[in-house]
C-alpha cells in the first residue's frame, strides 16, 4: 500500500514537474516575442511585407510606429545615462568617458552597459573624442530613422502624393550617415531625382544628378570633366579632319563607305576601357538625355559616353561569367550574343540601350565629333532590333547637320 501511494506521488510530482515546465516555456516565448515585436526593426521589415503585398495603409502605420519606437528607445537610453551621469561621484569624474565607463563596469551599472554598447555598435568609438558629452550627443542624433522616412515617402509615391514623398526621401537623405546600409543614399536620390524629372524641375534634376556623381570615383577630374574625356575623345575623333570630305555626304549609300573598323573607332574604344560603376550609369544616362533636349550637346556627349561605357562593360562582365573564353570583338559581335541571351535582352531594355548610342551619336555630331556619330548611328542602323532607334539613324545618316542642328533628332 505505501508503496503504490509512493508511485502515485512520484507521478503527480512529474506532472507538476512537467507543466510548470511547459508554462515557463510558453511565457518566455512569448515575452520574447513580444520583445522582438515591439522593436523598430521588426515593425520596418512587417511595414516592408504590408508595402510588397500592396497593402499601403498598414504599411504606412508600420513604418510610422517604427520611427516612433526607434525614438522612443533612444530617448530611454539618453534618460538612463543622463540619470547615471547625474550621481554625486559620477559628476566628480567630468567629461572623461573612460572613467565613467570603468565606473559603469565596477558598479555594475546594466541600464548604462546597454547604452555603451549600443553606441559603440552604431558609432566608432573615436568620433566620440573620449567624451561622456559626445555618448549624450550621439543617442539624440540616433534616434533619427532614415530608413522609415523613406518607406514612408514610398507609400506617398506609389498613392500619388508626390510633394510627401519627396519631403520625405529629402528627410532620409538629410539622415543618411544614420542608414544600416551606408551606399542605400545613392537610392534615395535616384527616387529624388526621378520625382524632379516627372515634375519638369531640371535644374533640381541636374544638381541631384551632381550628387550620385560624387560615388563616381573616375568620373570628373578637378572638376574639369569625365575621366579621361580630354583623351578619349581625342582618340574617338582623331580622324575628323582628315575625313572631313566623307563626313558630309548628303546620301546613305557615301555613309556606308566610311569605315567603321578604324582604329580609332569605338570598337577600339571599348577595348581598351572598361568602367562597370552600375550606381551612376543612369545618372549619367538621364542627365545625358536631359542636355541633349536642352541643345547642351557637349556636356549630353560626356554623360552619354560614360553611360555607354558602363553599359557595355556590364554586359561583357556578363559574357565572361558566362562564358570564360569570351573576348570583345566589335559592338555587331556583341549584339549577336545578346541576343541569344534573355537577361542580356531584358538589361538593354532596362537601360535605353540602342537610345543612348542614338542620342550619343547626337551629342557628338553637334559637338564636331563627326566620325563617332556617324559610326554610331550606323551600327544601329545594321540590326532591325534596334527598332526606331535605327529608323531615326537612317533619317539622321542621309542628312546629318539637317537632322542634327536643325533640331530634327527626337522627332520620328
Amino acid at each position: 500500500m505505501k508503496k503504490r501511494r509512493s508511485v502515485f506521488s512520484l507521478t503527480i510530482s512529474k506532472l507538476i514537474y512537467g507543466m510548470c515546465l511547459i508554462f515557463f516555456l510558453c511565457f518566455a516565448f512569448t515575452a520574447g516575442a513580444q520583445q522582438v515585436e515591439g522593436t523598430w526593426w521588426f515593425s520596418l521589415e512587417k511595414g516592408k511585407r504590408y508595402f510588397r503585398n500592396g497593402e499601403f495603409g498598414n504599411a504606412l502605420m508600420c513604418f510610422e510606429d517604427a520611427r516612433r519606437e526607434r525614438r522612443e528607445m533612444y530617448t530611454g537610453m539618453e534618460r538612463d545615462m543622463i540619470e547615471l551621469l547625474s550621481l554625486p561621484e559620477v559628476r566628480r569624474l567630468g567629461d572623461r568617458l573612460e572613467q565613467v565607463e570603468a565606473y559603469i563596469k565596477d558598479r555594475y551599472q546594466p541600464k548604462a552597459e546597454r547604452v555603451l554598447r549600443e553606441v559603440y555598435y552604431r558609432i566608432p568609438r573615436e568620433n566620440l573624442n573620449s567624451s561622456v558629452n559626445g555618448i549624450l550627443e550621439e543617442l539624440k542624433r540616433l534616434k533619427e530613422y532614415p530608413e522609415a522616412e523613406y518607406w514612408i515617402g514610398e507609400v506617398y509615391r506609389v498613392e500619388g502624393e508626390l510633394g510627401l514623398a519627396l519631403s520625405q526621401y529629402q528627410k532620409a537623405y538629410a539622415k543618411r550617415e544614420f542608414l544600416e546600409n551606408s551606399s542605400f543614399d545613392v537610392d534615395i536620390l535616384y527616387k529624388i531625382l526621378d520625382i524632379y524629372r516627372m515634375r519638369y524641375q531640371y535644374i533640381e534634376l541636374e544638381k541631384h544628378a551632381e550628387e550620385i556623381f560624387k560615388h563616381d570615383t573616375l568620373s570628373f577630374d578637378n572638376g574639369q570633366g569625365p575621366f579621361a574625356w580630354v583623351n578619349v575623345n581625342r582618340m574617338l575623333n582623331r580622324n575628323d579632319e582628315d575625313r572631313r570630305g566623307v563626313i558630309s555626304a548628303r546620301n546613305y549609300n557615301e555613309v556606308h563607305n566610311i569605315d567603321m573598323s578604324d582604329a580609332g573607332g569605338i570598337n577600339q574604344f571599348l577595348n581598351i576601357y572598361r568602367y562597370n560603376n552600375k550606381a551612376t550609369e543612369r545618372a549619367h544616362r538621364l542627365l545625358g538625355f536631359q542636355y541633349i533636349e536642352d541643345r547642351r550637346h557637349d556636356k549630353a556627349a560626356e554623360h552619354l559616353l560614360f553611360s555607354f561605357l558602363i553599359q557595355n562593360t556590364v554586359i561583357i562582365e556578363e559574357l565572361i561569367r558566362l562564358q570564360s573564353d569570351f573576348t570583345f570583338t566589335t559592338l555587331d559581335n556583341l549584339l549577336v550574343e545578346i541576343q541569344k541571351r534573355p537577361q542580356l535582352q531584358s538589361y538593354i531594355d532596362d537601360v535605353d540601350y540602342f537610345k543612348t548610342i542614338y542620342e550619343l551619336g547626337v551629342g557628338y555630331y553637334a559637338s564636331g565629333g563627326h566620325v563617332t556619330a556617324l559610326r554610331l548611328w550606323y551600327f544601329l542602323t545594321r540590326h532591325p532590333e534596334t527598332g526606331e532607334w535605327g529608323v531615326r539613324s537612317q533619317k539622321a545618316l542621309l542628312d546629318p547637320a539637317g537632322f542634327v542642328l536643325g533640331g530634327n533628332f527626337n522627332r520620328s
